[in-house]
């Protein structure tokens, strides 16, 4: 494919810059697809709402299980993004509950996607590393700075916490969701004990 004059790399650019937008309109579609329909919903529904066509789609994505891989990526990068936002605009234990609640959106969405990851696709065989990859230390950092603070305990290992997290999310239930998420960082609270949990 011809990409046209190269001086100063700008058409090359233009185009990698038009075909991530294509991508990242095409997952966060296919996202809400999933959410709402399951994954095995029609490929025309996933595109009409993304504005491509069909073609378009399996250049990026040949087979449905690199899709759902994809969204699955997409979509743990978008939680994990939106850490450092959060630390900036609130105090320490403000930012930790806030993104516990984000992570907890992140959860209950990926519900649709469960049967899928765990049918034994080789597609989706790297997902699990790719999640405690990049939640993990996002978590620490969360947990390490209301620490610092004095206002929640020391001995939390993060993946617990995100284990605890995926126990409590009721898809169908946010308000359970919020008050459980509450009740978990008011137990964080709890600093005079100085043994480890459990």
């Amino acid at each position: 494919m011809n990409d046209g004059p190269t001086d100063g790399g700008r058409p090359r650019q233009r185009v990698r810059a038009d075909a991530q937008r294509s991508i990242d309109t095409l997952l966060a579609a296919a996202a809400e697809v999933f959410t709402t329909s399951g994954v095995d919903a029609p490929v025309r529904q996933i595109t009409a709402k993304a504005g491509v066509g069909a073609g378009t789609l399996y250049r990026h994505f040949p087979r449905r299980s690199d899709l759902i891989a994809a969204v699955f990526r997409h979509e743990v990068d978008a939680c994990a993004e939106a850490a450092p936002a959060l630390s900036d605009q609130y105090e320490p234990v403000e930012a930790l509950a806030r993104w516990l609640q984000r992570f907890a959106q992140f959860v209950a969405a990926k519900r649709g996607l469960k049967t899928a990851l765990h049918s034994g696709d080789p597609a989706y065989e790297n997902l699990p590393a790719y999640f405690k990859q990049r939640f993990v230390p996002v978590l620490t950092e969360l947990l390490d700075a209301a620490a610092a603070s004095g206002d929640i305990r020391s001995d939390v290992a993060p993946y617990d916490l995100l284990r605890a997290m995926g126990d409590i999310v009721a898809p169908d239930d946010q308000g359970y969701t919020q008050r459980m998420i509450a009740l978990l960082v008011d137990g964080l609270r709890y600093v005079t004990h100085t043994g480890p949990i459990g």
